[in-house]
């Protein structure tokens, strides 16, 4: 296939993501009725894991509050704001269910125009977890609306075991995510073949920076089992030390000819920016983001 390759300058990409950071700050101050977030460029859905924000105040509304003024529509929440929110949204009365406040994030989340497509609970399944513990994960899932679960991967294949008939029962996908210990091979073993419903949860960045090779051949290879991508920018390893990260376009990840193969092969799971370069002096997560968003939107063009 042709990869072609695609570059973005670092004037052009703090430049052109100017105008599209304005936008997104006034489009947060307009009332709820009023036009709502889009980042679903030609087909790829770009999202945000909420990780990103992690430098600011991260209650379940404020992130919210960070994710529109970005103008992004999709998210992965990390678990600990979507439960927070939920205790304090329960009613104390006995009336309705333990549900309930994930039932009223998801709708505050999609009024505001954006989808909570993955929440992420990095320790389910692990070894002294209960069934019922698990079971209540994925009725979370349920709750807000999400298509599946992240974790990280495993390092024994027990774990994928005892998580695949549960997430087949419940029908919502588990995806394994990755840091610099993936090889190309990490997902060829036993490690889905536990489950229909389990899957991964592709970091484009650390595999680059581990495996000193192209993600897009990981991508096609298991494309029919990648719950999402995390998209960051890396440059190689080098020698014993992991390549550090950069911003977008300054790396060596191809996150422009990465999301080009997403719109071309017509590939639907979400692509989210996590953001782990350094912010620059004067500047903060949200603006950083957004400009995320902008190399995303331009190199979809």
């Amino acid at each position: 296939m042709d990869h072609s390759s695609f570059s973005l300058s670092r004037r052009q990409f703090i430049g052109g993501a100017a105008a599209l950071s304005a936008a997104a700050l006034s489009l947060h101050a307009l009332p709820a009725s009023a036009e709502k977030p889009d980042s679903k460029f030609n087909g790829v859905q770009i999202g945000v894991i909420t990780y990103s924000f992690r430098s600011l105040p991260c209650s379940a509304e404020e992130l919210l509050g960070y994710i529109t003024r970005c103008g992004i529509s999709s998210v992965e929440l990390m678990g600990d704001a979507a439960e927070d929110f939920a205790k304090r949204h329960t009613p104390d009365t006995g009336v309705g269910g333990p549900m309930d406040g994930f039932e009223a994030l998801r709708k505050l989340y999609n009024e505001a125009g954006v989808n909570i497509h993955i929440v992420k609970f990095g320790h389910i399944g692990d070894e002294k977890m209960s069934d019922a513990e698990m079971g209540y994960y994925f009725a979370v899932a349920k709750a807000l609306g999400a298509r599946g679960i992240t974790r990280e991967m495993p390092d024994k294949s027990g774990l994928a075991e005892r998580l695949g008939p549960v997430a087949d029962r419940h029908e919502i996908m588990i995806g394994f995510h990755n840091h610099t210990q993936i090889t190309p091979d990490s997902y060829t073993g036993d490690m889905l073949s536990y489950g229909r419903y389990l899957g991964i949860n592709l970091d484009i960045g650390h595999y680059v920076a581990g495996t000193g090779e192209p993600a897009i051949p990981m991508i096609d290879k298991h494309r029919d089992r990648i719950l999402s991508l995390h998209v960051k920018d890396r440059k190689k390893k080098k020698l014993f030390s992991d390549g550090p990260n950069m911003p977008f376009g300054e790396g060596d990840t191809q996150v422009a000819e990465v999301l080009q193969f997403l719109k071309q092969e017509g590939l639907t799971f979400p692509a989210d920016i996590e953001l782990e370069y350094d912010i620059p002096e004067g500047s903060d997560a949200v603006k950083e983001v957004t400009r995320c968003v902008q190399f995303c939107k331009e190199a979809l063009a």
